[in-house]
């Protein structure tokens, strides 16, 4: 089939009615979780995923983007009119979006929020139909070792764009790769790091893992803060941008949308870093740049735009490459497998129903969230007033409904649990669980590259170092690694020379 011929085969996919009401459901859903402060994207995927197992893994797949990009939508809605991040990736749109509220302009930044979001999730998805397919054919090639160096790449880069420190970022990595070796030996079948437990010789599992660190953690954290939702009073009307805001923010739609996809595709790009990098080159840009922090509609037009593209561009290493570059993405590799999927080079040739179906419904999962969170926004508004107290008791008998689900025993809510409160400290002490889950799901495949390149090579390391794409994989995360002994080093320097 042609390019187009593909594309119209997967609208036929899309419009299936069980999509269209998957995609539905998913938006709302996503954008939900993204209103209210509590679970995050992660944490709603995980809880929804037992319920997809016997639903096709097209249906699953388009439910669990409708969430993600949903979120995306949804966190600018608190933003705004609360001055709360509903997700992380919203954090840049409180500077200015609630001065515009402040202002009596919450509608034009509401407004100019969704738009942009439809605009950038329309470019990262031609961006997807025109990279992916070049990048499978181009992944053929590769052999177990370049998968196994573009994963330490991919990892180290990760742990390198933490927010906090990058040692702490490390640790969680390799915490996150000794659970990914909890359970039976790829090769020999010898059980391993399971104390004694039979309930661990199937490994620890994703579910009660990211419900854990992300659900139960938030809610611990929210309880220990007195979380007060203080809606801004401010009449929501003229939703629709004016001419002289749509001047001032196009370019920073367009710009956010550019950043938004290229950091997206990158490994630990994603979201969160796209909307600081956006809004931070659109004050550099900016004739007047002291208009930011005062209720710049730039300042919400480049970051909303940015998050959105980043969502469709981390789709592209999964799909082409089989490699998660962010932990949303850890889910949907993990929604791949339990449907029997392989994501990688061949997905695309073997499941085009899969991957044009998803593509698909992107375009009209962004149509939705257009059409129905501006006229929603009035019922948005009216949740966010719902005390926590009230919110939080639902959302943990979700995550103990969802984790019980999957395997009907309880040991999978202690394991829930566990990492609940292991999360918690971890968010105290400045330990993010991003790296740790993104290595828990690459660790089983970083291993068995590993393996199948020695076994290749006869037991000799140079098959790293000899083989060209493996050798500047390897090269790109030693020079990311040693970047960080510089400061070290000017320090001791520095020292020095006082002496």
């Amino acid at each position: 089939m042609g390019f187009f011929d593909n594309i119209l085969y997967g609208f036929q996919i899309t419009f299936q009615p069980i999509n269209v009401l998957f995609c539905g459901i998913g938006v709302l859903m996503g954008t939900l979780v993204g209103v209210l402060p509590g679970i995050g994207p992660a944490g709603a995927m995980a809880l929804l995923l037992p319920a997809t197992f016997k639903f096709s893994p097209t249906s699953t797949l388009i439910l669990l983007a409708g969430i993600y990009y949903g979120v995306q939508y949804g966190g600018s809605t608190t933003s705004i009119l609360v001055n709360i991040p509903g997700e992380a990736s919203s954090v840049v749109t409180c500077i200015d979006g609630h001065q515009m509220a402040r202002q009596g302009r919450a509608g034009p930044a509401l407004g100019i929020a969704a738009l942009g979001s439809f605009i950038a999730g329309t470019i990262a998805n031609l961006g997807l139909m025109f990279v992916a397919l070049p990048l499978a054919h181009a992944a053929l090639s590769l052999g177990p070792p370049e998968y196994f160096s573009l994963m330490c790449m991919g990892l180290i880069i990760v742990t390198y764009l933490a927010q906090h420190s990058v040692l702490k970022a490390i640790m969680m990595a390799l915490v996150g790769i000794i659970l990914g070796s909890v359970g039976l030996d790829l090769i020999t079948g010898l059980p391993r790091f399971t104390l004694g437990l039979n309930e661990l010789t199937d490994g620890v599992g994703i579910i009660p893992l990211v419900i854990g660190l992300f659900g139960i953690s938030e809610i611990l954290e929210n309880l220990e803060e007195r979380l007060e939702r203080d809606v801004f009073k401010t009449p929501l009307k003229n939703l629709w941008p004016s001419l002289k805001d749509w001047a001032q923010a196009k370019w920073a739609i367009v710009r956010g949308s550019i950043i938004g996809f290229f950091l997206g595709i990158l490994p630990g790009g994603g979201a969160v870093i796209s909307t600081f990098v956006s809004y931070a080159v659109e004050k550099k840009v900016s004739k007047n740049p002291e208009r930011f922090g005062k209720g710049a509609i730039e300042g919400v037009a480049s970051p909303e735009s940015a998050n959105n593209a980043s969502a469709g561009a981390s789709l592209i290493p999964l799909l082409s490459l089989g490699i998660p570059p962010n932990p949303i993405m850890a889910i949907f590799f993990t929604a791949l497998m339990i449907h029997g999927i392989q994501p990688g080079p061949l997905l695309i040739k073997q499941y085009p129903d899969l991957f044009w179906g998803l593509v698909a419904s992107l375009y009209l999962g962004n149509a939705l969230l257009l059409i129905l969170n501006l006229p929603l926004i009035g019922i948005w508004v009216k949740v966010l007033k719902i005390p926590y107290k009230i919110l939080f008791p639902l959302i943990l008998l979700f995550c103990l409904i969802g984790t019980y689900s999957i395997n009907h025993v309880t040991f999978d809510l202690y394991a829930m649990i566990f990492f609940g409160v292991l999360g918690w400290m971890m968010r105290k002490f400045g330990y993010e669980p991003a790296p740790l889950v993104l290595a828990y799901v690459l660790g089983p495949l970083l291993e068995n590259a590993l393996r199948q390149s020695l076994l290749i090579s006869q037991g000799s390391f140079l098959i790293f170092i000899v083989r060209p794409i493996s050798a500047v994989a390897l090269g790109i995360a030693f020079l990311l690694l040693l970047s960080n002994l510089f400061p070290y080093f000017r320090m001791r320097r520095r020292e020095y020379e006082k002496f």
